[in-house]
């Protein structure tokens, strides 16, 4: 497996993005994190995707973790597409986009209104053009909850738990801090504030178009759900399905709609598989 590199690429109107990248031979595979993570959401899935020789790039979403945050709020579902076509335009071959939440609706955006000859796969991770109204409130309420930040990490670790109360408390906590930086004497999640309600009302006013975005989709597709997804209802699956008839459809269990996080090792053995078959050496 090749050494981690982390560097700085210009997205969308020029805005600085870091990434994470173990560079390859193999296809290039582009793993884009949900709103309010960052790059690090995917540590155990971008080790098993380049130790299998996939040329690997993690970057951090506009205005989240290292990347440079937008002046001029420039976090519409647009913006963040078009960060993605630019990571497209500067691989070396077509690429598997795998995208969760907010990233999962950009890389499906860049595939069915974008360079689709760039795409070589795409997979949504515990999203779909329509999904529960009262599981995204629960998102973001979660988001919202700490404006003023935390007075120390073990509150910040209250935060998470009582948000994922199904998952262990970790042992150590040190990891949270990923996410996390010092400002004014307190830790605050590591994402500008202003793109929560940006994104979020951009989201509710454009499933009409993510609908016209799948239609146009003709790469190979999987959808990958938390069996307990709280944002994901059968009914989306079926739609998404409707859209993408060719789509594939995995169900990891035990996970919710982190899948990720609660499952990673289900969640990795799945994308691997599907981008063998995406990407047939």
């Amino acid at each position: 497996m090749s050494t981690k590199q982390t560097t700085v690429v210009a997205g969308h109107g020029g805005l600085a993005l870091a990434v994470d990248r173990w560079p390859a031979e193999g296809p290039p595979v582009i793993l884009l994190h949900g709103g309010g993570q960052t790059r690090h959401a995917w540590g155990g899935t971008a080790e098993m995707m380049a130790a299998a020789g996939y040329d690997v790039h993690v970057p951090d979403l506009r205005g989240h973790g290292d990347s440079a945050w937008s002046a001029a709020r420039a976090y519409r579902l647009s913006d963040f597409r078009d960060d993605v076509c630019a990571m497209l335009s500067d691989v070396s071959r077509p690429a598997v986009l795998v995208g969760a939440s907010l990233g999962g609706i950009a890389a499906l955006l860049a595939t069915g209104e974008g360079p689709a000859h760039r795409v070589a796969g795409l997979v949504l991770v515990d999203i779909a053009p329509s999904s529960s109204p009262e599981g995204a409130q629960a998102i973001q309420a979660f988001m919202r909850a700490a404006p003023n930040g935390f007075a120390d990490l073990e509150e910040a670790v209250d935060a998470v738990a009582a948000y994922l109360p199904h998952r262990p408390r970790p042992r150590d906590p040190a990891g949270l801090m990923k996410n996390l930086r010092a400002r004014d004497g307190r830790l605050h999640w590591h994402w500008d504030p202003g793109f929560i309600t940006v994104t979020g009302e951009d989201r509710v006013a454009d499933d009409a178009r993510l609908d016209r975005a799948a239609r146009h989709v003709r790469a190979p597709t999987l959808l990958v759900r938390g069996e307990q997804s709280e944002l994901v209802r059968p009914q989306d699956v079926e739609r998404l399905v409707e859209l993408i008839p060719h789509a594939a459809v995995v169900e990891i269990p035990g996970a919710r709609h982190m899948v990720a996080g609660d499952q990673n090792n289900a969640f990795g053995a799945a994308v691997l598989a599907f981008a063998r078959v995406a990407t047939p050496a």
